[in-house]
């Protein structure tokens, strides 16, 4: 490493609503992936590239990102936290950020992973003097995601739903100047993508370059691309099925299939779950029968989810009607 990098804000506040019902119970990046949680990956993978010190926004279900994470000591990191009482949005989170980031800044979205070299990236904004560098690569999917217009200079001059055949797929990690979101309001929503990089990119024809980079690109937004995610990963990891979560306790006769447990769940014997989602704190009663399935616990207002006599369980279809595909980059 040449230089230290500057730090990173991890976009962690949104309401993750595609991942309903998970998410009522857990932020997004708190959702255990392959056995680990989201934002512990990223953070370990942001260690890796060298960075030390990262702000991480929050709003929904703050503690349990809190309760991982810490102040970062664990890690070797060091890990401050901006509190947003109401959600502020891709840009707005920043922008309240600033006084915790410095003069440039890296941004990174919490409900994906990649694994690129972040200095190489550093490096391009440097050369390229942009406001705002983007790392992109070619749309896997542009029927599923939108992307940034690249020109052949490499500037962003907008940002398309899905469905363009050439826009570049944003992968969820930027390199930005403070200078770019200080005329923000500080404690209002505002939007990158969709927002007010669309009017900078119209304003200014090389505010906003892309750069190019090969990474696998994982996604947990829905509750059946969460699955995916998780058994590729834990199969690249060496698992044969999913690890099972934290004080869960599965019934030797139980059979689990390509099935994802939360933490002290509970399955009881005969138990035949195939392609199913188990939240936290869920009691699977024996004999059960489910298939791509998600079981959640439901809490009463003001109720705790260890507290099982105030708790019932819903089960919901993990395939849900589609909604509609948005701009990559928001929160």
């Amino acid at each position: 490493m040449s230089k230290p990098l500057p730090a990173a804000i991890i976009l962690a506040a949104g309401f993750g609503r595609r991942l309903a019902p998970l998410t009522s119970q857990r932020a997004k990046p708190a959702v255990p992936v392959a056995g680990t949680a989201l934002i512990l990956r990223l953070l370990t993978w942001l260690k890796r590239e060298g960075i030390r010190s990262i702000v991480i926004n929050l709003h929904h279900r703050p503690e349990t990102i809190t309760r991982l994470v810490g102040h970062g000591d664990r890690m070797g990191l060091i890990v401050r936290y901006s509190w947003e009482p109401t959600l502020l949005g891709s840009a707005g989170g920043p922008r309240q950020a600033l006084p915790l980031l410095g003069s440039r800044f890296f941004i990174v979205n919490g409900d994906t992973l990649v694994d690129f070299p972040l200095e190489d990236l550093h490096t391009a904004h440097e050369r390229n003097g942009a406001l705002v560098t983007l790392a992109v690569q070619p749309n896997p999917s542009p029927a599923r995601y939108g992307g940034a217009i690249v020109d052949r200079l490499g500037r962003i001059s907008g940002f398309a739903r899905a469905g363009h055949p050439t826009a570049q797929h944003f992968v969820g990690v930027q390199i930005a100047e403070s200078s770019a979101f200080r005329h923000l309001r500080i404690g209002h929503y505002a939007a990158t993508i969709g927002g007010f990089y669309d009017k900078l990119a119209a304003q200014q024809s090389d505010a906003i370059q892309a750069h190019q980079v090969t990474t696998p690109f994982y996604d947990v937004g829905t509750p059946d691309i969460y699955l995916k995610t998780s058994l590729k990963l834990a199969a690249e990891e060496g698992h044969v099925e999913l690890p099972i979560g934290e004080s869960s306790i599965v019934h030797a006769t139980a059979s689990l299939t390509r099935t994802a447990v939360w933490d002290r769940v509970t399955v009881g014997e005969q138990c035949q779950l195939r392609d199913c989602i188990i939240g936290d704190g869920v009691k699977i009663e024996p004999g059960t029968q489910l298939d791509g399935q998600i079981i959640s616990v439901s809490q009463e207002k003001g109720s705790d989810v260890d507290d099982q006599n105030r708790t019932s369980l819903v089960v919901t279809p993990i395939l849900q009607v589609p909604s509609k595909t948005e701009p990559q980059g928001t929160t």
